[in-house]
């Protein structure tokens, strides 16, 4: 079997393996949380987070297979099985049921603060070890933090 060797050391490697696959899981999670929130939303607002609960699944799911992509380049194998995400992932417990539009917004500001904070602790780690995963944290968390800004502005 062909193994892909990384040009980075076996401690760096270490370090940025662990950041992306934190950041895989936390974004896997992301999708699903806002899936299954999207499927039980109710209330006067439902339409419209309806749609921005669709927009955080589907920037969710791009970023999760960049930070994949790019583990697999350094050699490192992503995981994203249900069972690594249960037990690895910084987001709270989702609602179970109806959930009002207001609980619901609140519930993915709370979550992507999470995955905000993660992230941003994975970008200190891999700042002078890896700039290239680290820029792509770089970029995925500004991503996050333009949702999060636009879920507490829905809430007032």
């Amino acid at each position: 079997m062909y193994v892909v060797k990384s040009p980075l050391s076996d401690v760096d490697l270490k370090t940025v393996a662990e950041a992306l696959q934190g950041a895989l899981v936390d974004l896997v999670d992301l999708a699903l949380v806002a899936k299954q929130i999207q499927w039980n939303v109710v209330g006067p607002r439902f339409r419209s987070v309806y749609t921005q609960l669709d927009e955080v699944v589907d920037f969710a799911r791009v970023h999760s297979d960049t930070v994949a992509e790019r583990a697999a380049a350094l050699g490192v194998p992503p995981d994203g099985r249900a069972a690594t995400v249960a037990v690895g992932s910084g987001i709270g417990v989702t609602p179970e049921g109806w959930v009002d539009d207001s609980a619901a917004v609140g519930t993915l500001v709370e979550a992507l603060g999470a995955v905000i904070a993660r992230m941003r602790e994975r970008i200190r780690a891999t700042g002078e070890v890896d700039p290239v995963s680290r820029d792509v944290l770089v970029r995925i968390t500004a991503d996050l933090e333009k949702q999060h800004w636009m879920f507490q502005a829905g809430n007032g």
